[in-house]
């Protein structure tokens, strides 16, 4: 499933998208984020007490044929962490799905938890970081590390992918050396905005967005009708079908 490269790094092999999920929910290269991901599905919040916290990296959810992509930051402790699901049972996920329900693209305007019924089409949500880091700060090492995960993500998913959304500047920084190994990147590095477009190799179309964390959301600094305008222009140049909202 994996071989070694220069500097140590690992470098993933799965051959699916399902093999990779499976491969990556099992990674332990971090200690302290495994010590962190694990103490809080150990101690909870009190609203989800009742609840089986996931307590493991969190894998992508979409399909392995996706033309789109949403690349966010880490899972949240209580959210991803807690459903095993990016994204699912936190107030940035409600956000998000939200808007992708609203121009087409997710089933229902909600992701509660695994099996409550939510399909993605031709959209498929990763992140940089798979595991919920201490007051959602990863560092540039975690981040490294876990590289590999999505180097490995978008070459399964490059024969269709057209178009990639990030969500905030962390995941843009990140994502950027990740794409320079399968797509040209110009140099210098293109800079980070909410709506900026970049097009890698004549066929890559690379759009910023703000990140839907309630830092944002709750200032309106990325508002709802901002989002679906990134959402359904990275929509379009995916060549799937956007409902007007």
């Amino acid at each position: 499933m994996s071989s070694t490269y220069a500097g140590g790094v690992t470098k993933i092999r799965p051959t699916t998208i399902a093999e990779l999920d499976d491969a990556l929910a099992d990674c332990r290269r971090c200690p302290r984020l495994v010590e962190w991901r694990e103490e809080v599905a150990r101690k909870k919040r009190a609203a989800f007490k009742d609840e089986t916290y996931w307590g493991r990296p969190v894998p992508g959810i979409g399909p392995a044929d996706a033309s789109m992509a949403i690349v966010g930051l880490a899972p949240a402790a209580h959210g991803g962490n807690r459903t095993g699901r990016m994204f699912t049972g936190d107030r940035s996920g409600d956000v998000l799905f939200q808007a992708l329900y609203d121009v087409g693209l997710a089933s229902q305007p909600t992701s509660v938890r695994k099996g409550d019924g939510l399909e993605l089409y031709g959209t498929r949500i990763t992140a940089p970081v798979h595991c919920a880091p201490p007051q959602n700060k990863p560092t540039p090492a975690e981040r490294d590390a876990c590289r590999p995960w999505l180097v490995r993500e978008l070459e399964l998913l490059k024969p269709r992918l057209k178009s990639v959304v990030v969500l905030g500047a962390f995941g843009w920084q990140a994502l950027l050396p990740v794409l320079a190994q399968t797509w040209p990147v110009p140099k210098p590095a293109p800079k980070f905005g909410h709506g900026v477009e970049v097009v890698l190799g004549g066929e890559l179309h690379l759009f910023g967005c703000y990140h839907v964390s309630q830092q944002n959301t709750f200032t309106g600094r990325l508002t709802p009708a901002m989002l679906r305008d990134v959402l359904a222009r990275a929509a379009s140049r995916a060549g799937l079908e956007v409902r007007n909202s």
